[in-house]
């Protein structure tokens, strides 16, 4: 899901630099009412699922239509409410679930991977994936990080304290039971969709396998959650996160230029247009964000990453924010810190080997000195 709870910054969470095309999108999204399904163009259809008690409300899945059938993107959330959404936006689109022939996801968040089992069961359409997606499914993390201990080892290298809830009550189970996926795709692949033009953009930094779709035929980016219109997903550094999440988000939002002149479909919010614009005010919020970590470590005195996300700046008091969106702040301020870091500016020291980091500014004429 997109993540943690918003960091108010200048060009990142205000209406933006862009041009909204999905009016009636905005226009129910203002109004906190759920959009029409639409059709986008001949080819292409977007359709709103619900997102259960989330302030996302809902995620926008496209079809993608050709003689041969059609391709689903994102089908979401797995509620019995949500397979009726997209029921609706099917019939819409005129189509029956036996014309649906392979489902892609941008990624692998239950929002929008949720409703693939079902989906796949009751067409039997392939499944489809980038490969670095792959061990990010919820149901393999423990493989990654080693069980409930790679998660305890990262509470306590971040500085939570024991007594220190993070994992929140009743929190839906039904996200550990997502499809393995019978396609892996990579960069530039297309999908087999005979008659499109659809290709595979890599968009790392949101998870390490988030995807975008270009479509050719009718110059559209399927943006997933890397580009929305209003806010910025969240990019946090976990034990399943890979490699410097924030590094890659940075450079996939650069590599957004070179899709500027198309109109960009995201699974949240409404359609848009501006997409080198957004790229660039996103660069911005987070260069922002990483200013304000430097500010507090420099005022805190070696503080933990646990004592730095508490100061950030949030967009509600930090005592409401719990459960998964604690754990996803933490995961951002980390992923901040870890830049940092890695650019030169930070530094990172553990006691022994054992108990927390604490963070320390970088001597000044060691700045700028990436490792």
């Amino acid at each position: 899901m997109t993540g943690s709870p918003r960091a108010p910054a200048r060009g990142a969470l205000g209406a933006g630099p862009v041009t909204v095309t999905g009016v009636a999108q905005q226009r129910a999204w203002r109004a906190r009412e759920f959009p029409p399904v639409e059709q986008v163009t001949a080819g292409v259809w977007s359709v709103p699922v619900t997102i259960p008690d989330n302030p996302l409300r809902y995620t926008l899945c496209y079809l993608l239509l050709a003689d041969s059938g059609a391709v689903v993107v994102d089908p979401g959330w797995e509620t019995d409410r949500g397979w009726a959404d997209l029921q609706r936006g099917l019939a819409a689109a005129g189509l029956s679930a036996d014309r649906v022939t392979g489902i892609v996801v941008t990624h692998v968040h239950p929002d929008h991977h949720g409703l693939s089992q079902r989906l796949s069961e009751a067409s039997g359409a392939w499944i489809a994936m980038h490969t670095a997606e792959l061990s990010f499914l919820p149901s393999r993390i423990g493989e990654v990080i080693g069980g409930a201990d790679g998660f305890r080892s990262w509470l306590v290298r971040s500085g939570v304290p024991d007594d220190i809830a993070i994992f929140g009550d009743g929190e839906d189970l039904r996200m550990f039971n997502m499809a393995e996926p019978d396609v892996l795709l990579n960069h530039g692949d297309a999908l087999d969709l005979p008659g499109r033009r659809v290709r595979v953009v890599w968009t790392p930094g949101h998870t390490p396998g988030h995807i975008c779709l270009h479509d050719a035929d009718y110059d559209l980016l399927l943006t997933g959650d890397h580009l929305l219109p209003r806010i910025s997903p969240n990019v946090g550094l976990t034990p399943v996160s890979g490699d410097s999440p924030l590094t890659s988000y940075l450079e996939s939002l650069r590599a957004m230029h070179r899709y500027h002149g198309a109109e960009a479909l995201p699974a949240h919010e409404y359609r848009f247009r501006g997409i080198a614009e957004r790229s660039d005010a996103l660069i911005e919020h987070h260069d922002v964000r990483a200013r304000e970590v430097l500010d507090i470590v420099a005022a805190a005195g070696q503080p933990t990453i646990w004592e730095v996300a508490q100061q950030l700046t949030w967009s509600r008091p930090w005592d409401e924010i719990t459960g998964y969106m604690r754990r996803a702040a933490l995961a951002e301020a980390e992923a901040h810190v870890e830049y940092l870091e890695r650019e030169g500016r930070l530094i990172m020291r553990q006691d022994s080997g054992q108990g927390p980091y604490r963070l320390l500014m970088a001597p000044a004429d060691q700045r700028g000195t990436a490792r």
